[in-house]
C-alpha cells in the first residue's frame, strides 16, 4: 500500500524524498518500539519491512522511468507484467529472511537502525537480481 501512495503523483522526486523520509521515521518508530517493548526487533513491529518494499522496486522503476518516465501507479499496474509484484515481494521475504550478508550483520546496529537497516539491504539484494531479469 506505501508503494502504491508513493506512486500516485507520478513524480521521482515525490518517490525519492517519501522513501527516504518515511525511512527517517522508521528508524525512530522501530527504536521508540524497541524501548516500549523492551526487546531487539520485536516480530510485531512491521513498519521496517512497509517501508522497504517501495525500495525493492527501484530497479524496475528506473528501467520504467529510463524508456518512457517515471510512472504512477495505473501505469505500472498496466505495462509491467502481473508476476512482477507477487515475485518482487517473495524475493524481498527470501532475503529478509535468509539474512545473506550484510543483511544479518547489520542488525547489530543500534536501536531503530539495526531494525530498518537489515530490511532495506534485503530490498537492495532484490534489487540487485532484479537488474538481470530487466535486461532480458
Amino acid at each position: 500500500m506505501w508503494f502504491a501512495l508513493l506512486l500516485l503523483p507520478g513524480n521521482a522526486w515525490a518517490f525519492i524524498l517519501g522513501v527516504l523520509a518515511s525511512t527517517a521515521a522508521a528508524v525512530w518508530l522501530c527504536g521508540e518500539a524497541e524501548k516500549i517493548l523492551g526487546t531487539h526487533d520485536p516480530g510485531s513491529v512491521v513498519l521496517d519491512e512497509i517501508i522497504a518494499l517501495p525500495i525493492c522496486f527501484a530497479a524496475p522503476l528506473v528501467f520504467h522511468t529510463l524508456h518512457h518516465g517515471f510512472p504512477n501507479l495505473a501505469q505500472c499496474l498496466h505495462s509491467w507484467p502481473w508476476w512482477w509484484f507477487p515475485a518482487i515481494f517473495a524475493a524481498f521475504r527470501f532475503f529478509d529472511i535468509a539474512k545473506p550478508w550484510p543483511v544479518k550483520q547489520s542488525q547489530r546496529l543500534p536501536g531503530g537502525l539495526g531494525v530498518v537497516a537489515d530490511d532495506v539491504i534485503a530490498a537492495l539484494w532484490v534489487n540487485a537480481i532484479s537488474l538481470p531479469v530487466l535486461a532480458f
